[in-house]
């Protein structure tokens, strides 16, 4: 009889998904050539949207959500893994179209893999997901597009979120002066602990605006989207960088072409799902590096996977503070 491990899933609901912990077995996984143990997943803004039908992420009923996890490889037909390599997942359609990381075990495409770095735990790789790898890759844009600490503070939209969080504590690490963005005036404390020289309001920013605003920011990491970003835009200094990753605010933009032609702000996308493997590495290899473990700490929000659920509405909510650690 073949081994039974724990899975939440989630099944096509009339108003919500229908949430259910489930024993399976590894016949009941989907297609792939690499078998994962997993260790830890995390709980992302896209998981939450997963677990509540707030927006249709899904794409495959029935699902285990989870677009993160670390674990160890049990099995593999790829050739760049063997059993026992420690293996890192984010994106790649898994937890929206693909058996994702809300289970003991995982069988994906070894493409979508990246070894896990040295000097970064599963526990920290999952502290950091997609939302702190989405950070990375913000910063990576903006050093890229030539921002140094020199030019001029650097705006963190949605700081308080998990994206925000890993920014900050990057950016200050690297010498950038960080503005944080936050809704959460009473998290002030913990956005200073990571590194942010000064706080603002999200009102600010976040109704609308004027087509273009006075020059205050060197450069920004946005996750919020709609007017934030609008505003964001208008108030960038000349030759400055937007780096969007998100939409937490909305999809929309309500912008004009005042900034980009007046004063040469490029606006720069952020995609942390489909990014060719060499560049995922890439930014892996500089969390290693860059990211102050003991700020991750600070962020981290441990949690079981029958917490789960409750996670996902809550993080819907803007009610969760930096990262969130699923042990499995």
């Amino acid at each position: 009889m073949s081994e039974t491990f724990r899975a939440l899933m989630v099944q096509k609901g009339d108003k919500a998904p229908i949430i259910e912990f489930n024993d399976l077995t590894e016949n009941d996984l989907m297609e792939g050539d690499v078998t994962v143990a997993i260790s830890h997943s995390t709980v992302n803004y896209k998981d939450g949207l997963a677990l509540t039908g707030a927006a249709p992420v899904v794409r495959q009923w029935p699902l285990i959500p989870g677009i993160d996890f670390v674990g160890t490889v049990t099995k593999s037909d790829n050739a760049d893994f063997a059993p026992g390599d420690q293996v890192v997942l984010n994106g790649w359609g898994v937890g929206e179209a693909h058996f994702g990381g809300y289970a003991e075990r995982a069988r994906v495409k070894g493409d979508w893999l990246v070894p896990l770095p040295d000097g970064i735990t599963p526990a920290h790789a999952m502290a950091i997901g997609t939302a702190g790898y989405t950070a990375m890759l913000c910063v990576l844009a903006l050093e890229k597009a030539g921002i140094t600490p020199d030019k001029g503070d650097i705006l963190v939209t949605g700081a308080a979120g998990g994206v925000g969080s890993v920014a900050i504590a990057l950016l200050a690490k690297l010498g950038y002066r960080v503005v944080a963005s936050t809704g959460r005036v009473s998290e002030e404390a913990y956005l200073k602990s990571l590194g942010a020289a000064e706080i603002i309001d999200r009102n600010e920013l976040s109704s609308p605006g004027r087509p273009l605003g006075k020059e205050r920011w060197a450069a920004a990491v946005d996750a919020v989207g709609s007017h934030t970003l609008a505003n964001v835009l208008s108030q960038i200094k000349y030759d400055g960088v937007v780096a969007a990753c998100g939409l937490a605010q909305g999809p929309d933009l309500p912008a004009s072409v005042m900034p980009f032609i007046l004063r040469g702000v490029t606006l720069k996308g952020v995609d942390s799902v489909m990014l060719p493997k060499e560049r995922r590495i890439e930014a892996w290899n500089r969390l290693a590096k860059d990211l102050d473990f003991a700020k991750l700490d600070a962020m981290i929000v441990n949690a079981s996977l029958d917490e789960v659920p409750a996670l996902g509405q809550s993080i819907i909510e803007g009610k969760v503070r930096g990262r969130v650690v699923v042990t499995l």
